[in-house]
């Protein structure tokens, strides 16, 4: 396992590094690594670390989730406005419905399995996102009309609805047809988990607040130990009360970060944020490389065809979705396209969720993981290369010296 471990951080490492001087996304790399080096073309790796990489996969999930949820500005989202809201649930929406309605003419699958492929495929990449517009910010493109603030607010609960979705159609999945009450459990394991989240993040501020008032110093690594249990706990919760009630850990985790956020000294949150950023760098490698892992390179190539041609279809009902929550807006033609070019990149969430179907014994589960492969190795280069090239002549530069 140790010879596994060492080669999914170094290799993958190398070729992240090696992608990035070609100015494309690092995990374009670390997805190639898992493909070379996993069982389907050279089979280096460990039986061993292949038979619980689901769990890695999903500690991966829960640091990424952590990392949002410390660093989501919810008073961008009110900042912006309706915009900002609606970009984070009804472009995925959409491209859900393209996967609905497309997905079983072009893959052969059923409804269920078109619905459970779309939630897989529908969020939008904080990766790649993320950074480009906390770029536009510091250099004043777009900032002007919130442009970049309404892309990143977005985006950040555009993954949060997404896996909630994914969550709730899974479970429908493996019950055979839907009933009513799978539709009504959306909204309670959402309110239920958000209220969870909620309080725990609560009694967590309060803890690290007392312990500070009173001098005893709890060291930032500790806090994060502390925050990290407590966030497997949450998961462990959502399965302890299955066929209870439905309660989603994944909302309840990010819901505890955001309270965290809000309710905690500023120091406490940002040095918390600046600790999972750094736990992400590890993760991110672990998490992609054994993704990259779990492709059968023959299937996919075999799926080829029609699976980007799906990929390309529902990436034209998301650009309607951006459009729609951008009409009645101020901004021109130019500035709209750019957050259609925006939302185009997938990578993390498809990384985290793709395998679970797979895991989970669905027959839908191979097609959705090559699908989510395919994915991130289309849209990813194609958002970052496209954000790159056309931020400065799609949007205007404020002037940050006045």
């Amino acid at each position: 396992m140790l010879t596994s471990l060492a080669l999914i951080f170094l290799v993958g490492l190398s070729m992240a590094a090696i992608v990035q001087q070609l100015k494309l996304p690092r995990i374009i790399g670390m997805l190639i690594t898992g493909i070379v080096v996993g069982p389907y073309v050279l089979n280096w790796l460990d039986p061993s670390i292949l038979s619980i990489s689901a769990e890695l996969r999903q500690m991966a999930l829960i640091i990424i989730l952590l990392k949002a949820g410390l660093s989501l500005n919810l008073s961008d989202l009110k900042k912006v406005g309706r915009p900002a809201v609606m970009m984070s649930f009804v472009p995925a929406s959409f491209e859900i419905l393209g996967y609905v309605l497309v997905a079983p003419h072009l893959l052969g699958v059923n409804i269920m399995e078109a619905a459970v492929m779309g939630a897989v495929l529908g969020a939008v990449s904080p990766a790649v996102v993320v950074p480009r517009m906390v770029q536009l910010m510091e250099t004043g493109y777009g900032t002007k009309k919130g442009i970049p603030q309404m892309i990143l607010a977005g985006a950040s609960c555009d993954d949060i609805f997404v896996i909630v979705l994914f969550t709730t159609f899974t479970g429908m999945a493996q019950g055979g047809n839907p009933q009513l009450m799978d539709f009504v459990n959306i909204p309670v394991s959402i309110v239920l988990g958000v209220a969870l989240g909620a309080v725990v993040g609560w009694l967590l501020s309060r803890f690290f607040e007392t312990a500070y008032a009173h001098q005893h110093c709890v060291r930032n690594s500790t806090k994060v130990i502390i925050v990290l249990g407590v966030s497997f706990t949450l998961m462990a919760v959502e399965t302890w009360l299955e066929g209870i009630v439905s309660v989603s850990g994944l909302l309840a985790v990010v819901s505890m970060a955001c309270v965290l956020k809000i309710k905690s000294p500023a120091f406490v949150s940002k040095r918390l944020s600046e600790k999972f950023g750094k736990l992400w760098i590890a993760a991110e490698v672990i998490l992609f490389v054994l993704v990259g892992a779990a492709v059968d390179i023959r299937y996919t190539m075999s799926a080829g065809g029609a699976a980007v041609l799906m990929i390309l279809c529902a990436l034209l009902f998301r650009a309607v979705g951006v459009c729609l929550c951008v009409a009645g807006t101020k901004l021109t033609r130019k500035e709209r396209l750019f957050c259609v070019i925006a939302y185009l990149p997938k990578a993390t969430v498809q990384a985290a969720i793709g395998s679970v179907p797979l895991a989970m014994g669905l027959p839908c589960g191979q097609i959705v993981l090559s699908v989510a492969v395919l994915g991130i190795l289309i849209t990813a280069p194609l958002g970052a290369i496209g954000m790159d090239a056309t931020y400065r002549k799609l949007l205007t530069r404020e002037n940050l010296e006045e």
